[in-house]
């Protein structure tokens, strides 16, 4: 019975260790370099590729004269006190685009 017992745990610690060996690791979500709700405006406009992308979307802002004020804050911050012109919808845009940049 014994000789049964150890037989068995062997033969189970065979058949899962490769089962265990087969499976890989779950890929890390995909990060976007850049987003509206975390990346500082600052940021979006020192790369020129994203600073196109937010004028395109909310045409005037990064020529704004009070823009550097705002560097430090995102554009989900900036909402707040502009809600007319950094929409749910122009952010969505702009996250659409920057997570095109690479």
């Amino acid at each position: 019975m014994r000789l049964f017992l150890m037989a068995t745990a062997a033969a189970f610690m065979t058949a899962s260790v490769p089962a265990m060996a087969q499976t890989a690791p779950a890929a890390a979500p995909a990060k976007t370099k850049y987003s509206t709700a975390e990346t500082d405006i600052g940021t979006l406009l020192d790369d020129p590729a994203a600073k196109a992308i937010v004028e395109k979307h909310i045409p005037g802002l990064t020529t704004n004269e009070q823009i550097d004020m705002a560097r430090g804050m995102t554009l989900k911050v900036v909402q707040q006190y502009s809600p007319d012109e950094v929409t749910d919808a122009r952010l969505a845009a702009i996250d659409a685009d920057l997570a095109k940049l690479k």
